[in-house]
């Protein structure tokens, strides 16, 4: 069945160099697209900045200071909420919404944001949403507007839209359709890719996707600047600041812990202004997530006490209200044009069945090599004390997604790592804080530092079941599973499915693909994104080689928990930074097997009967030769050699090269050590997301300069283009510094927050033509016969 579908889509079995150049994501036939979650923080005095204001004003707030006076409630529950509000002497509060007065809008504006308060957008009789009070609202006698940052970059370039009378037509109806890539995720703003690129060998490969995603971060930066300038926040006391940072901050961790999880919604749930023409179903889509995933960690603690983790009745409760929701990851999708086309053309020989079959095997090969990735293309370290580790927190969602077995496996890994002994006796935390502290401090028990937390705190890959494998390349699989995990309280069926790597189905996209979920932070866009992008397209395109020869089906990768589970704990253990795992000798599956044996190092487990022990660094190191041995030919086909030794460097040199260590080294700098053990958890985590907050975004922001100078100085191409739709634009923007100078003094204003509302209007009209023209190149590349 599998070779006549792949026949029927067109791919040539005559020679192995024509199977190469015809299969689905070779050269010239993937795109590949972004989307970015982001977080946010508003700069201020507490009386100023509307989360301070909307704590001490809300009536909850309220209802504890009555229960407090009747003698209901203690007064530390106050005072933590009372602490949160007054102690904040850095002014920073992060996911806050704004507030400004309605006046400060243009008409155009204010029509997009009439629009957006409709209940049904596609219904102009439907009337405004139910919960319009919490956007507008009277103070001394003037209408504001208060929404969350997410949604007034919208706004802010409605607003730029509305007001720059120069902007060329072609640039205007750009930018009116940007409109719609700012939306949200659960709390945070999500922008997705402006336009598709081309994946292909002679534009640089993975190195269009990475200056979209460069180009995009850009405009976020001068979008939230102009809402500071135009919007009058900073003359109001308030400085939005939008940047990369992969986990719910610290401080919203110490609220999270001292409220319910309906105020915590209250306060941070996006109300799905935009992107959805029923926004308030979507929120109450949020809200379901929000309490299911709250709910599920508190269902982990019998499967904690099943694997024997938990031994003893003293455990603290996660809590009811789970803040893991508010990390940040990026997404990159890549798609096949022979696929979609085929697809398209409804193909009896070539269906939804044959493309979830194909699509569902190709991402069981692929989770084999997530390993690749975690740390070293992407990263969100963190920090955690002894103290943290009460397997029932620090183990996050894990219970869901390893089986038991693995599970222990890992904790008991974990715990070594973090060097949990006293006396050489293996410890844990025991439950009083006040106790666990003192024990710390006592026996300077250092804790852990983490290479990318974001894949151990948040749920990331659901484990299938033994009656719904959600792999198994049968349709609907996915909704199986989701129902069965809901009879477990562990998902619920309306959601969709967390996976590490997602089939992207044509009936539900419009094109087939794969999304991969698995990027926290990266350290350079440029550098990073480009060469992740590559070597996802390469692992993609040698699965399907594997499956199309016939050298992997699924029965080589069995449809059952264990063995899923088998390979998932890879993957994880990377993100910890576990040296070793263990793989059982008699695995059924056979692809693990074979990656094995190229595997140095490689030996039977003294511990586990029955077991291999195999060494993180030396499975990558074998991944790599797989790919430089069996896929030399698609290597070669790609142009990706220099993607294999940067990848390399990585492995070999972690400090230098990876994510992790660079973002490290960032990490310690901005924090003034030399070690993360040599400060508390509190102040080295409080330093990253310093980091992030300043000196990353600096060099992100930096990176999209640089970009866009070189190109509209430099790109013949484009300036050909600006000057057939126009000879006096670039020279208009650019007075009177000249491109050089125009650039040099924009670099320093916005790192310094003072750009002014008129050159802030110049860049972002050269960033919409230099995207324009961007999208126009890069479509027609795609539909080019060369793609066909």
């Amino acid at each position: 069945m599998v070779q006549h579908a792949f026949e029927a889509i067109g791919v040539d079995f005559s020679s192995t160099s024509r199977l190469v150049e015809t299969l689905p994501f070779s050269s010239n036939d993937v795109t590949v697209g972004g989307e970015s979650e982001l977080q946010t923080v508003v700069l201020g005095k507490a009386e100023d900045v509307d989360l301070a204001i909307a704590i001490c004003e809300s009536s909850y707030f309220n209802n504890v200071i009555k229960r407090l006076r009747t003698g209901e409630t203690s007064k530390k529950m106050l005072s933590e909420i009372e602490g949160f509000v007054a102690s904040n002497k850095e002014n920073v509060w992060e996911n806050s919404w704004v507030r400004f007065p309605y006046h400060l809008l243009c008409r155009q504006a204010i029509k997009v944001f009439n629009q957006d308060l409709r209940a049904d957008k596609n219904d102009p009789n439907s009337g405004l949403r139910g919960d319009i009070k919490k956007f507008v609202f009277q103070k001394e006698g003037e209408r504001y507007i208060r929404v969350p940052i997410s949604y007034v970059l919208k706004l802010a370039l409605a607003d730029f839209l509305g007001t720059c009378k120069a902007l060329p037509e072609f640039a205007h109806k750009k930018g009116t359709q940007l409109l719609e890539h700012f939306i949200n995720d659960n709390t945070s703003p999500e922008t997705h890719s402006f336009y598709i690129c081309p994946l292909i060998p002679r534009l640089g490969n993975g190195k269009l996707i990475a200056q979209e995603t460069c180009l995009r971060f850009l405009f976020t930066q001068l979008l939230t600047a102009y809402t500071n300038t135009k919007f009058g926040l900073k003359d109001r006391g308030q400085e939005a600041v939008v940047f990369n940072s992969p986990h719910p901050p610290v401080r919203l961790k110490r609220l999270n812990n001292c409220i319910p999880d309906s105020f915590y919604r209250e306060l941070f749930m996006s109300p799905c202004l935009s992107g959805w023409d029923r926004g308030m179903e979507k929120n109450s889509y949020m809200a379901l997530c929000h309490e299911v995933l709250s709910r599920s960690q508190l269902n982990t603690l019998s499967k904690l006490r099943e694997a024997g983790i938990i031994n003893r009745n003293l455990v603290v409760l996660p809590n009811t209200s789970n803040i893991s929701l508010a990390n940040n990851g990026t997404h990159l999708s890549i798609g096949s044009q022979k696929l979609s086309l085929a697809m398209k053309a409804g193909l009896t020989d070539f269906n939804a069945r044959h493309e979830k079959y194909i699509g569902d095997l190709a991402i069981k090969i692929f989770e084999h090599f997530i390993p690749l990735f975690v740390g070293l293309y992407s990263a969100a370290p963190y920090r955690m004390e002894f103290y943290d580790f009460h397997p029932e927190r620090a183990l996050g969602y894990l219970p869901h997604q390893l089986h038991y077995t693995h599970l222990r496996m890992f904790w008991r890994r974990w715990k070594k790592k973090a060097k949990l002994k006293i006396f050489n006796k293996p410890v844990t935390p025991f439950g009083p804080q006040w106790l666990d502290k003192a024990i710390n401090r006592i026996f300077k028990l250092r804790g852990d530092y983490i290479p990318d937390y974001r894949l151990i705190d948040y749920m990331v890959s659901l484990l299938s079941t033994e009656t719904c494998p959600s792999l198994d390349g049968t349709l609907g699989n996915q909704e199986r599973l989701a129902q069965d995990l809901m009879h477990l309280g562990v998902f619920h069926e309306k959601m969709s499915p967390y996976m590490f790597y997602r089939l992207r189905q044509f009936s539900v996209m419009g094109y087939t693909g794969f999304e991969g979920r698995f990027y926290s932070l990266f350290e350079s866009i440029m550098g990073d994104v480009s060469k992740a992008a590559d070597l996802q397209t390469l692992i993609t395109l040698f699965a399907y080689k594997l499956i199309a020869t016939g050298k992997v089906t699924h029965r080589s990768i069995p449809d059952n928990p264990f063995i899923e589970s088998e390979r998932k704990q890879i993957a994880f253990g990377a993100a910890i930074g576990i040296p070793t795992f263990f793989v059982r000798e008699d695995t059924g599956n056979f692809y693990l097997k074979n990656l094995l044996k190229r595997t140095m190092q490689v030996r039977e487990s003294a511990r586990y009967s029955g077991y291999s022990r195999v060494y993180i660094k030396e499975y990558q190191r074998a991944l790599v030769k797989c790919l430089r041995v069996e896929g030399a030919d698609l290597v070669c086909q790609l142009g990706m050699d220099e993607t294999l030794r940067d990848l390399e460097n990585r492995i070999e040199e972690p400090e230098s090269f990876s994510v992790y260590g660079r973002l490290t080294k960032g990490i310690l700098d901005q924090a003034g050590t030399s070690s993360p053990f040599k400060l508390s958890a509190h102040e080295i985590n409080n330093a990253s997301e310093e980091y992030y907050r300043n000196e990353l975004r600096f060099k992100h922001i930096y990176e999209g300069l640089d970009l866009l100078r070189n190109q509209v100085t430099s790109n013949q191409d484009f300036i050909r283009f600006s000057n057939k739709n126009g000879s006096e634009i670039l020279r208009n923007i650019f007075e009177p510094y000249g491109a050089d100078g125009f650039f040099a003094f924009l670099k320093q204003s916005l790192v310094n927050g003072d750009t002014t509302e008129i050159v802030l209007k110049k860049v972002i009209a050269l960033l919409l033509i230099y995207i324009s023209y961007e999208a126009e190149k890069s479509g027609e590349i795609i539909s080019n016969e060369e793609l066909r």
